[in-house]
């Protein structure tokens, strides 16, 4: 696959904007320390990087936990034309970034970036609760071998349609199985069998084999799955979440889990985050817990570091910037 087919793949689609809108270029920083890896990104597609100054134009902003910091810096620093924020999703810098919406500003997140290991866990996860994994895991005896479900033909429904529902698509395709996609919209998403908006959520989980949630987390996401839409799907369904913890009412989920309203859940992402210990969902049947490492940093960086050098091209004025954050809507 070549570099431009791997970005058509993963990226948000490009965001080309108008000269009017275009970002001031000039020096960039990068926050909170200069890495060197980022530091290259920026210098190899032809920017500058410099210390942060009343003449710096764009930022690179690597601390995913550091949205006081980074609300300060951003309120200091009027004149930044761009920002790059490190992860997919924004939900940390959210209210931040909807307090200081600009025109002049224009803010890109790493969302699609990290769509392929992302969509590879996801899949991993599927295939080991179909699979009954769980069970086996913890299994001190032969058992029954009858157990387990094939994902081929199945019914998967996908909630979001960014890079990491297109990757699955993708993935998913050998296996045969129809793909209904829920999104905002209800724009169709190619490859997909079905795509309807959010507000018919609950008529396409009855169907579901398999729910995959993949969305932002938004004010409109918060407590999307909660006991009403468990109560909907098969008791042979899974669910899977690497989008993020608070698109799932943790106690219902639980509660599904224990009275066998569903077959298996698994999770990369809680809430809370990171998952107390002696928490019940710990202890709950048929369910998978990974601690939010769907896409770690030795996965992540090097694919930063595109997204980076990308923006970096657009920042001077060479095409478009993937990953552009709505500060409205919040990712």
């Amino acid at each position: 696959m070549s570099d431009s087919q791997h970005r058509e793949i993963l990226a948000s689609p490009a965001f080309v904007p108008s000269d009017d809108a275009r970002p001031t270029p000039g020096p960039i920083a990068v926050l909170p320390e200069p890495e060197p890896l980022f530091v290259d990104a920026v210098e190899s597609a032809g920017g500058e990087v410099a210390p942060l100054s009343a003449a710096t134009r764009g930022l690179i902003w690597l601390d995913p936990k550091g949205a006081e910091r980074f609300g300060a810096v951003l309120a200091e620093n009027p004149q930044l034309s761009w920002i790059q924020l490190p992860y997919a999703g924004v939900d940390a810098f959210a209210s931040i970034l909807a307090s200081s919406a600009r025109p002049s500003l224009t803010v890109t997140s790493a969302k699609g970036a990290f769509a392929q290991p992302v969509a590879e866990h996801a899949l991993m996860l599927s295939l080991a609760l179909l699979r009954r994994l769980p069970l086996r895991m913890s299994a001190r005896s032969w058992g029954d071998g009858t157990l387990g479900t094939s994902l081929y033909g199945l019914h998967v429904v996908i909630v979001g349609a960014g890079g990491i529902a297109l990757e699955l698509i993708r993935l998913l395709q050998p296996f045969g199985v129809s793909v209904t996609i829920v999104r905002r919209g209800s724009a169709p998403v190619e490859g997909a069998s079905e795509t309807v908006s959010t507000d018919r959520l609950d008529a396409v989980l009855p169907s579901a084999d398999v729910l995959i949630l993949a969305a932002a987390l938004t004010d409109d996401t918060r407590g999307l799955i909660g006991e009403q839409q468990f109560g909907l799907m098969k008791n042979s369904a899974i669910v899977v979440n690497i989008g993020r913890g608070g698109l799932v009412v943790t106690d219902a989920l639980v509660d599904a889990l224990q009275a066998g309203v569903i077959a298996g859940a698994g999770v990369d992402v809680t809430d809370p985050e990171p998952l107390p210990d002696g928490h019940p969902l710990w202890t709950a049947p048929s369910v998978i817990i990974t601690p939010h490492s769907a896409d770690t940093p030795d996965m992540t960086r090097p694919l930063l570091a595109r997204r980076v050098a990308n923006n970096t091209r657009a920042f001077l004025g060479e095409g478009g910037f993937d990953g552009v954050v709505d500060p409205v809507v919040g990712y």
